[in-house]
């Protein structure tokens, strides 16, 4: 029988995505917020999806 793999805990800013979207802003000084929006690598797990504690 195969060995079970431990449970890891989710991040908790991408949710275990390993992804965070931003709302995308325009113009000069405090910036307007479009409908758009950008993904990116969540800083915090590093696109792992796994709590690091």
């Amino acid at each position: 029988m195969a060995a079970r793999r431990p449970r890891v805990k989710k991040c908790p800013d991408c949710k275990g995505k390993g992804e965070i979207t931003e709302a995308v802003r325009v113009g000069t000084r405090k910036g307007r917020a479009t409908t758009d929006e950008q993904t990116a690598l969540c800083t915090t797990c590093w696109g792992s999806g796994e709590a690091t504690q």
